[in-house]
């Protein structure tokens, strides 16, 4: 059996997972718990080079079928390499997003059969499941404006409203069918960093 915990927050664009995982990372550690923090597609040296390639927005021809492969790809170094032997120290493994982003990304966004994602993922994290993911529902325009103001733009930023509607559909999906694990973190435009962190405490603790 395993003994570690693998937690992963899921989310549009510009919902502030970033910044987020790193306040739980921090308030993790402070309650002495043994944390690790990674993030998809990347975590490793073979990982971080597709997320280049991923998100480059010179790559606009790449298929949701490339995309899906690739994320996978990534995935599966990660769990490989990263995840499975922190988890078997007994370790809390931070990952922003996970198998569910594909779903939502490539399965409703970019309209592919999401069993076969599904299958290819169990293959890909080795069975590895989440104990918890942490879905956080920011109005989906106040998200895609909050991502953009701060920096460029990659090439899943860039892609058009409806797709990233249909992206939030998929989540919205993945809620429904599977609530005890998939938890939402409604958040209003001006909820404050600090109420948004408690929040996500009370979720955290609550499986811990």
């Amino acid at each position: 059996m395993k003994k570690g915990m693998l937690i992963t927050l899921e989310g549009n664009e510009g919902c502030g997972k970033s910044t987020q995982i790193k306040l739980l990372y921090d308030f993790l550690k402070k309650k002495g718990k043994k944390v690790f923090l990674t993030r998809e597609p990347g975590g490793t040296p073979v990982g971080d080079a597709i997320r280049q390639i991923l998100l480059d927005n010179k790559n606009k021809s790449l298929t949701p079928v490339a995309e899906t492969l690739l994320y996978m790809a990534s995935r599966a170094q990660l769990v490989e390499e990263v995840i499975l032997p922190r988890l078997k120290k007994g370790e809390i493994v931070l990952c922003d997003r996970w198998s569910d982003a594909t779903v939502a990304y490539q399965g409703f966004g970019g309209g592919l059969d999401v069993k076969w994602i599904r299958s290819l993922a169990d293959k890909a994290t080795q069975g590895v499941h989440p104990t918890l993911s942490l879905f956080f529902d920011l109005p989906l325009e106040i998200g895609l404006k909050r991502a953009v103001s701060h920096k460029k733009a990659d090439r899943m930023e860039m892609k058009s409203l409806l797709f990233h509607r249909k992206v939030r559909q998929g989540y919205e999906w993945i809620a429904r069918h599977d609530p005890k694990r998939f938890r939402r973190i409604k958040i209003h435009e001006k909820d404050s960093i600090e109420a948004v962190h408690e929040k996500i405490k009370a979720e955290v603790l609550h499986v811990l």
